[in-house]
């Protein structure tokens, strides 16, 4: 009687166990996904032009649609300095919904209901270098309700990702 309440103790223990394990994995597989959204977006950012042309005058891309599906579309935002609020809600020009195989499904401030992910994205200009230097920021959400992490400065929540890095003006 004593062994049986013992392995049962133990069973239970090892099946609650289990259940946390389960949840974590889960957890992790999503903020993984949503890592490589947001390294998707930020190398696509990075891609566009930023440099000097041959007369060493400032060139930057303005007009690439970074938003839409299609390759190389333009009548996008490029690397225009974005809304102070673009990390915070769906701005248009600044954000992008993806669905569960990581394809643009839409580009509005509501997502389609094949949109898993929103990533929304925020070009600033460095204060201390705003016509030679850059500051991307890439955050990737799950399609929920953040409450007041949108709030100020932009909390990342778990199965989240959030991505910084700045761009420099190179000549060619």
């Amino acid at each position: 009687m004593i062994a049986s309440g013992i392995l049962a103790t133990a069973l239970i223990a090892l099946g609650q166990l289990f259940a946390v394990a389960l949840m974590a994995n889960t957890s992790s597989r999503s903020t993984t996904y949503a890592s490589v959204l947001a390294e998707q977006k930020m190398e696509e950012l990075r891609a566009l032009t930023w440099g000097f042309d041959g007369s060493g005058l400032p060139v930057t891309d303005t007009t690439t649609d970074t938003a839409s599906a299609e390759d190389n579309a333009v009548g996008g935002t490029g690397l225009t300095p974005s809304p102070d609020t673009a990390l915070q809600t769906n701005t248009a020009g600044y954000v992008d919904h993806v669905d569960m195989f990581g394809n643009k499904v839409g580009r509005d401030a509501t997502p389609p209901a094949a949109g898993i992910y929103t990533r929304r994205w925020s070009i600033e200009p460095l204060p201390t270098n705003p016509n030679n230097t850059i500051i991307l920021q890439v955050l990737v959400t799950r399609n929920r309700s953040r409450g007041a992490a949108n709030e100020g400065a932009v909390l990342r929540l778990p199965e989240e990702a959030r991505l910084i890095t700045v761009k420099t003006r190179k000549a060619q």
